[in-house]
């Protein structure tokens, strides 16, 4: 027996189903899938050449310089107790640390930390908690008796490094004013580290949809011992600066306090106190950061520690006129000690020719301190580090009878202290008009 199944077809149907309608359906998401492997496989193409002119220019940063020893040797060594690798040693055999004179340094931190990693309480041959890795190979290690993040072997285009984990991270989380801030330590000249001005990981869609009609791939800052250079093209790189003649005990080893701000479009970059890089049109919006080393053999080691990430930042004096008094944690200190950091000398040089544009300005140098510690341990030490800025003014020409000190501990909290954000928003010196 045959049975005949009649299906009765509604009368929009061609409609619904439309064979143009499929075909043309079909065609766009074709077209979007070739798009974005064309994208990547030239992404790819140029970081691939990257990296052979950048180990092309360090293999003539070598013969010119003299440096010797092989990409694989790591002079004063010493084992990484529980990772199985290696770390440099944390003292450079018969180097001495260099003087710094940080008297012209004008750059002022942001005044908002949205990211701040001290690396405090890591655990050796860990990967560090508050990033994420895009590729590579990246622990923390302990170099000179200090917790730090080592670059083990990493491709440090787009396709390796790792990202602060922040809100939003697949999102545009830097604001039109942020700076970035971090050591980097260096044995050879033709080490580098990269800043990539968007999230390697989460971003590279909205990367390439946000800035695709920019300044070609002008996305990173390379820092290197005694130089920096900025953006990326076929062959070399633009807005090259050293200042190597002007201070040459850049090219010892040692660590190096990178400091990055951005004004809108304005890039500035500075090794120390010294401004590297001033490019009044950066040609590019930056979404996140990615921080990378050049090593993708797994030769020379890089370290960095101390990283901050904040927005801003208002000028100092309009934050006085605004306020009444200047609140900055751009003045560090030593942990638990009274001695100031060189790279707070941006703000106190600032604050100095402020009050010798203003004679008539008085100010109570106030000191407070995080949570963290005994209360009475943490108002001496917020004292004494009221007392310490007073003193570098003083030395520096303002009148002592100008300036008077006060501390406060930890009593006078403006950020909880259960992150490392709100605690270094709460380590900090008020300018206080009296």
């Amino acid at each position: 027996m045959i049975c005949i199944v009649c299906i009765i077809l509604p009368e929009d149907l061609h409609a619904q189903v439309n064979p143009d309608r499929i075909l043309r359906n079909t065609r766009n998401r074709t077209e979007r899938k070739v798009e974005k492997r064309i994208e990547d496989r030239i992404d790819k193409a140029v970081d691939k050449a990257l990296d052979e002119i950048e180990e092309s220019i360090d293999g003539k940063d070598k013969t010119e310089e003299g440096v010797a020893g092989s990409a694989d040797s790591r002079e004063g060594e010493q084992s990484a107790e529980g990772t199985g690798t290696s770390q440099q040693a944390g003292e450079t055999a018969g180097a001495s640390a260099p003087e710094l004179i940080w008297s012209s340094f004008d750059f002022i931190p942001g005044d908002v930390i949205i990211f701040e990693d001290n690396l405090e309480g890591e655990r050796n041959g860990e990967f560090p908690s508050r990033w994420d890795l895009v590729n590579g190979s990246v622990e923390n290690a302990v170099f000179g008796g200090e917790n730090v993040i080592m670059f083990l072997n990493t491709n440090s285009n787009s396709d390796g490094g790792i990202v602060p984990m922040m809100a939003n991270s697949g999102e545009d989380y830097l604001p039109d004013e942020f700076t970035v801030e971090f050591d980097a330590y260096f044995d050879d000249p033709g080490r580098i580290y990269r800043i990539l001005f968007y999230d390697g990981k989460n971003q590279r869609r909205l990367n390439n949809t946000v800035n695709r009609g920019s300044n070609a791939r002008n996305d990173r800052v390379r820092v290197r011992q005694n130089s920096a250079v900025f953006g990326q093209t076929t062959g070399y790189y633009p807005g090259f600066v050293s200042n190597t003649s002007e201070n040459p005990s850049m090219s010892q080893p040692g660590w190096r306090r990178v400091s990055i701000s951005f004004n809108k479009r304005a890039l500035k970059v500075y090794l120390d106190d010294a401004r590297v890089l001033n490019i009044p049109n950066m040609d590019y919006n930056p979404l996140g950061i990615t921080m990378a080393y050049h090593n993708p053999t797994g030769g020379h080691l890089g370290y960095i520690k101390n990283i901050r990430i904040a927005q801003g930042a208002v000028p100092l004096y309009d934050k006085f006129l605004t306020d009444g008094k200047i609140i900055t944690n751009g003045i560090r200190f030593d942990v638990n000690r009274a001695t100031i950091r060189p790279e707070s000398m941006g703000v106190i040089n600032e604050i100095v020719q402020l009050m010798n544009q203003h004679p008539e300005l008085k100010f109570s140098v106030e000191g407070h301190t995080d949570s963290d510690g005994a209360a009475d341990h943490n108002q001496r030490l917020s004292e004494q580090r009221a007392e310490a800025v007073v003193a570098q003014m003083v030395a520096m020409g303002i009148s002592g009878d100008r300036l008077v000190s006060a501390g406060h501990g930890q009593s006078r909290p403006i950020a909880p202290n259960d992150s490392q954000e709100g605690k270094a928003q709460n380590r900090r010196v008020e300018f206080v008009k009296i």
